[in-house]
């Protein structure tokens, strides 16, 4: 049996078989999966417009974001960026604390992380205010964001939220 594998004839045969299985394999299996998954996703994506046009009908204050593009918003700072998307979601100053680590350059980009804490926060505040922080700041990525409800309480938080900018 061993010898049938040394021989150089069993892969002039095997090589072929291999490589006409390929399109049978490709017909018989990948391409209906393909149309399936195309099939779900463009369910998901009516269902998704419907849904985000509901969203739009309860709160239109969602398309008054501020544009990217606008040069007027100067050097990024995290306490100015804080302040400000903190003040538009109506979190007083004593609820929020933030810490920020220094600018660190690595494969030629530069970075600058910190670490924000929210407390007695309500959670629409806390979406509004990621809402209003990226899509003012857009090189400013939420890395990772911790909800802690506090016990006996059906809408107070306390959140820890970790940012890096790219500049």
């Amino acid at each position: 049996m061993r010898d049938f594998y040394r021989e150089p004839v069993f892969y002039y045969i095997l090589a072929p078989v291999l490589i006409a299985l390929w399109p049978v394999l490709v017909w018989a299996v990948y391409l209906p999966g393909a149309k399936d998954s195309y099939e779900n996703e463009k369910t998901d994506l009516s269902e998704a417009q419907v849904a985000i046009l509901d969203i739009l009908k309860l709160d239109p204050d969602r398309l008054s974001i501020v544009d990217p593009n606008d040069t007027s918003l100067g050097k990024f700072s995290y306490n100015e960026a804080i302040a400000k998307a903190a003040n538009l979601s109506n979190i007083p100053a004593a609820n929020k604390s933030y810490s920020s680590g220094p600018v660190r350059e690595s494969k030629g980009k530069r970075t600058q992380t910190a670490r924000l804490y929210l407390e007695d926060v309500h959670i629409k505040q806390v979406a509004k205010f990621l809402t209003e922080i990226q899509s003012t700041w857009v090189n400013l990525t939420c890395d990772t964001i911790g909800l802690d409800q506090q016990e006996d309480m059906p809408d107070q938080w306390d959140v820890d939220i970790a940012f890096t900018y790219t500049y």
